[in-house]
């Protein structure tokens, strides 16, 4: 039987896709082994994100060529879609497919032991026009399972590479998303979150149907109790996905709504397609449907020519829409991109020194949000022994608005909903105590 690891760099989208290819090799009868073992294959999902992601796959790829010089290294992803020329230069390398077709990965594993001829199975993103279903049917983490509904993005952001690593919009076919839904529910899973590289446009490109109508139709899902949308622009949020927010009890309270500047000047040379002002009152708006929403969102700090007063814009205006946790990223230049060739980049000790005040209010955000839910009782999956938490017998798992909890459990509790009160507030996880398993998720929003 042939061996197959796997290392994904990267974001979420990529550990599905992980996933998916997985799946493929699973039905030609592979075993799979851990990526620091000896394989016959490797399989290097990358990243491009930043400069630092392209290196980062430069050297997992030399490492599994080390690991075993006579195994088949596969490279895909991002930072094989944009310079496929540069990683078949590394010796060693024999096949490589991009963001797409990658489905074919096993045959051309098969036709390189054939030939012993290097595959670049790597083709124009820019020209492709449908979603490659690729299907996970159970993942290896065994509570929360993702389901990617869109790839590709039509923004392109001055600081972005992704519209050239992962091609424009395409929405997964309806009944597609759905079949997927039901099968993961059969096999066990509770929640469900909707992943994709711009999962917000799901449906943009098509003719009358939305992401609103999605939800609507999963939260029709029999035994799906809980829909998590991964993230999700400002503008994508109308008044039909704030209905279906406000009514389904499946919808999870917790949505990402990436910012990434909180002044109009720095939101302008980004070419984000919004105002700070704009932004505010759909933050309000959400607030008025769904109240004790969690918001968390994304900023990049020290974005070329942002200067003190820019930040300190930002800083205030993140303090007073009370996000639940900030991602915060000092702004890294992507070779390619316009920002990269702005003039005035920022220092980097300036950078560090912003990023650090914006850690620090996130953590004081993360505070507030949680002290709301002392002594409330919260829907949470438990997912796994916290560790971390003194004494053994530990568990976490997140409440539907996102609170990471820690509370006495057991192994028999893993992936089951259970009501947890919460006792201690944190900003990086909560203290609870164990109440009791739910049977039916939906019948504890009116406990």
């Amino acid at each position: 039987m042939s061996t197959v690891a796997f290392h994904t760099l990267g974001c979420k989208v990529n550990a599905y896709e992980t996933e998916a290819i997985w799946q493929l090799f699973q039905k030609r009868g592979y075993h799979k082994v851990n990526f620091d073992q000896n394989a016959d294959v490797y399989v290097i999902n990358t990243c491009t994100v930043t400069n630092t992601g392209d290196r980062k796959s430069r050297q997992m790829i030399r490492r599994a060529i080390r690991r075993n010089p006579d195994a088949v290294i596969a490279v895909t992803g991002c930072y094989a879609q944009t310079s496929p020329g540069e990683i078949m230069q590394i010796p060693g390398v024999d096949v490589v497919v991009g963001t797409q077709g990658r489905e074919k990965l096993p045959d051309y594993i098969e036709e390189y032991r054939r030939t012993r001829e290097p595959v670049n199975a790597v083709k124009s993103i820019m020209k492709t026009r449908e979603f490659e279903d690729l299907d996970v049917p159970a993942f290896s983490e065994r509570t929360r399972a993702s389901l990617k509904i869109q790839e590709g993005c039509n923004n392109f952001c001055t600081f972005c590479i992704i519209p050239w690593a992962r091609g424009l919009l395409r929405s997964r076919k309806p009944e597609s998303v759905l079949h997927q839904a039901r099968q993961l529910v059969a096999a066990g899973y509770k929640e469900i979150v909707l992943t994709g590289i711009h999962t917000g446009g799901y449906g943009e490109d098509m003719e009358d149907y939305k992401l609103s109508d999605l939800l609507w139709d999963l939260d029709r899902v029999e035994g799906l109790q809980r829909i998590r949308i991964s993230s999700i622009e400002a503008s994508q949020i109308d008044d039909r996905v704030i209905e279906v927010l406000n009514r389904s009890n499946k919808m999870c309270r917790h949505l990402h709504i990436p910012l990434q500047a909180g002044d109009d000047a720095v939101l302008k040379r980004m070419k984000r397609r919004y105002t700070v002002d704009e932004y505010r009152r759909k933050i309000e708006h959400i607030h008025q449907a769904m109240p004790d929403v969690a918001i968390t969102t994304d900023v990049i700090v020290g974005f070329p020519g942002e200067t003190e007063e820019m930040f300190e814009n930002g800083y205030r205006f993140i303090e007073e829409l009370k996000f639940s946790e900030l991602h915060v990223f000092p702004y890294s230049k992507r070779t390619g991109t316009p920002a990269a060739r702005m003039d005035d980049q920022v220092d980097s000790e300036v950078k560090q020194e912003r990023v650090q005040r914006l850690i620090d209010l996130s953590n004081r955000l993360s505070l507030d949000y949680s002290s709301r839910f002392v002594g409330e009782v919260l829907d949470v999956i438990p997912e796994s022994p916290y560790k971390e938490a003194s004494g053994s017998g530990f568990y976490m798992g997140h409440s539907d608005n996102y609170l990471q909890l820690v509370f006495p459990g057991n192994e028999d509790l893993v992936g089951k909903v259970c009501r947890v009160r919460l006792d201690e507030p944190g900003s990086e996880y909560c203290k609870g105590s164990f109440v009791r398993v739910m049977d039916d998720l939906h019948s504890s929003r009116a406990v």
